[in-house]
C-alpha cells in the first residue's frame, strides 16, 4: 500500500467507537453495522472489527469478487469472524495479542486467591452480620494447570507461580526447554494432570478440536475440591456439566467470565449455582483498554501502509497466532 494512496478502512463498529485520529488524512474512515457489513466490505481496503463480539462476518465476507486484504479484530480470539471463506482466501487477520495478557492474569490471581482465602463467604458473613472464624488456604505449594499456552495462558502461569502456585502449562503439542515451565504438556496428557491440581485454568482458543473440552469426563477427572476458572472462551466449557460438578460437590468452586450465550439470560442456572463466581466478560478490560486496542491497530496500519509485515498474525488454519 502506497503512503500517498488513501485507504478505505471500515470499521464494524460498537459504542464508544475507536480514537483512529493518526488516520487522519491517511485514510477514510467508514463505519458499517450488521445490515451495512455485507455492501461496505466490498469498498473496503480494511476491515477493524471493533465489535468483537458480532458475528456478522462470518455471514458478510464475500465468497468472490472485491474484499479487503487485511481484518483486524480488537479481541485475542478470532472464532467470531472466520468463516471458511476468509479462511481459504489470502486476507490478512491479525488480532489484539499483547493488550489483555496481564490484565486477564492479574484477573485470575484476584480469582484464584479470593476462593483460597474465602473473600466471597466473608463478604456474605458480613451481610449477614455473623461473627465466624475458619481457617482458610494457603495458597503457596498449590498446584495448578493452566490450558492454553499462548500468551494469555503463559502471563496466567507466570503470576500463578509468583505466588508459590506450581504450574503446569498444556498446549497443543509438547515443546521442551522451555525458559518458564520447563515443558509444556500435550494437550493429549490433559486428563491425568486434571487429577493433581488444585486450580484448573482454560485459556485456551476455541477451535474444533477445543470445543467442549471441558465436560462431564474433564470434570470427574479433577480432584475433589479442585477450583475451576474460564477465561477463554464460552463453548469451551459444557456448562450443564460444571453446573453439576458443582451442585453435587465434586468441585468446591469455579469462575466464569466467558458463556456459551452473551449476556447470560437472567434465566440462566448458572446465575444462582452455589461456589460459582460470574463476570461478564471482563477479565481483559482494564481503564485505558479501548484506547490501547485503537493504538496496536494504528500501528500495524503504519506498517501495512509501508508495505511492512504485520505484527500478531494469525494462521486462519489454526485459529491463533502461532507461538514463536
Amino acid at each position: 500500500m502506497s503512503e500517498s494512496t488513501e485507504s478505505t478502512v471500515l470499521v464494524l463498529g460498537s459504542d464508544p467507537p475507536p480514537k483512529l485520529d493518526r488516520l487522519t488524512g491517511r485514510a477514510r474512515v467508514v463505519s458499517a453495522d450488521p445490515a451495512t457489513l455485507a455492501d461496505r466490505l466490498r469498498t473496503a481496503d480494511v476491515l477493524l472489527a471493533w465489535d468483537f463480539t458480532s458475528d456478522a462476518i462470518r455471514g458478510a465476507w464475500p465468497v468472490t469478487g472485491p474484499r479487503p486484504g487485511w481484518v483486524h479484530t480488537a479481541s485475542a480470539g478470532v472464532d467470531r469472524l472466520l468463516c471458511p471463506a476468509l479462511v481459504a482466501d489470502d486476507t490478512l487477520v491479525t488480532n489484539a495479542r499483547g493488550v489483555f495478557e496481564q490484565p486477564i492474569a492479574e484477573y485470575v490471581a484476584g480469582l484464584v486467591l479470593a476462593m483460597a482465602k474465602d473473600f466471597y463467604g466473608s463478604w456474605e458473613l458480613q451481610r449477614q452480620r455473623r461473627w465466624r472464624h475458619r481457617d482458610t488456604r494457603r495458597l503457596a505449594g498449590t498446584h495448578a494447570v493452566v490450558v492454553g499456552s499462548g500468551p494469555i495462558g503463559r502471563a496466567v502461569g507466570t503470576t500463578l507461580k509468583a505466588l508459590g502456585v506450581t504450574v503446569d502449562l498444556v498446549g497443543r503439542r509438547e515443546r521442551t526447554g522451555d525458559p518458564q515451565f520447563g515443558t509444556v504438556r500435550a494437550s493429549g496428557a490433559l486428563q491425568p494432570l486434571l487429577g493433581g491440581a488444585d486450580w484448573v485454568v482454560c485459556a485456551a482458543p476455541l477451535t474444533d478440536a477445543t470445543r467442549g473440552l471441558f465436560g462431564p469426563e474433564a470434570f470427574a477427572a479433577m480432584r475433589p475440591g479442585a477450583h475451576f476458572v474460564n477465561v477463554g472462551r464460552g463453548p469451551l466449557v459444557d456448562e450443564d456439566a460444571l453446573v453439576a460438578a458443582l451442585r453435587g460437590g465434586h468441585l468446591a468452586g469455579a469462575a466464569l467470565d466467558v458463556f456459551r450465550q452473551e449476556p447470560l439470560p437472567p434465566d440462566s442456572p448458572l446465575w444462582q449455582t452455589p461456589g460459582l463466581i460470574v463476570s461478564p466478560h471482563m477479565s481483559g478490560d482494564t481503564l485505558g483498554w479501548r484506547d490501547a486496542l485503537a493504538e496496536q491497530f494504528v500501528d500495524n496500519f503504519d506498517r501495512w501502509a509501508a508495505g511492512e509485515p504485520l505484527e500478531n498474525v494469525v494462521d486462519k488454519q489454526l485459529g491463533y497466532v502461532p507461538v514463536r
